[in-house]
């Protein structure tokens, strides 16, 4: 059994263990795994483990290994998006966590027309109100999202947040427990472009507390192909 089949088996065994303490089917939860600076070879070594679907941070480093990859594996937007790469983005990606503006919601919008296509998109939220951290304040998410809800190309599906710099499990619950509130609160808004359908909330370090705040798709990197080099 290779490293990477045994990092992934720990994880799927807690994803059991954490979910059936709250009472959750661990197969309504998926690993997205990060690849962030992780090598193609990597990646296939993880798809074989079982890995099927891959979080990237950035546009062009995405595109340099999907020319490799292809459609063998479902393509995620885990990092800031820029305007000026949404574009790009629309040819590779199948899921967008990190919508943050109105502005974002409608270039998304104007590409997605031109293609002709609708684009799935989750809405990142700073649960923690860290200044460091991408995300719209909780207070501007369901005023926001009505108003992207208009936009016919997007097809919302979720809400995404990053769990506060904290070794403190009480502060990541509190910060996972309100983007599962807003996310109650979001399925009552009378426009069928919303769909609450997915948290996207987790990670390497946080993940057991994140399931059992409602998470089913987990982002995680370290915890699957070990420390590496950050760029």
């Amino acid at each position: 059994m290779s490293e990477i089949e045994k990092r992934l088996q720990k994880i799927q065994d807690q994803i059991r263990i954490s979910a059936t303490q709250v009472g959750r089917d661990p197969s309504e939860i998926k690993i997205i795994a990060v690849t962030k600076t992780v090598s193609v070879q990597q990646i296939r070594d993880a798809q074989l483990a079982g890995v099927k679907e891959i979080g990237e941070n950035r546009v062009q480093e995405t595109l340099d290994k999907y020319q490799t990859l292809g459609r063998s594996l479902k393509w995620h937007l885990i990092g800031h998006l820029q305007t000026n790469k949404v574009k790009k983005a629309l040819t590779v990606f199948d899921l967008i966590h990190s919508v943050d503006s109105l502005n974002l919601a409608q270039e998304i919008q104007k590409e997605a027309e031109k293609l002709k296509k609708t684009v799935p998109i989750l809405v990142q939220v700073n649960t923690s109100e860290e200044e460091s951290k991408f995300g719209l304040h909780p207070d501007q998410v369901k005023p926001l999202v009505s108003q992207m809800a208009d936009l016919r190309n997007l097809k919302i599906q979720g809400l995404m947040t990053m769990g506060p710099m904290t070794q403190n499990p009480d502060q990541s619950r509190q910060c996972f427990r309100r983007l599962k509130e807003l996310s109650e609160r979001l399925k009552s808004l009378p426009n069928d472009n919303v769909e609450m359908k997915f948290l996207s909330m987790g990670m390497s370090g946080d993940y057991p507390i994140a399931i059992e705040e409602g998470a089913n798709l987990l982002r995680i990197g370290t915890a699957l192909f070990g420390e590496r080099l950050q760029g």
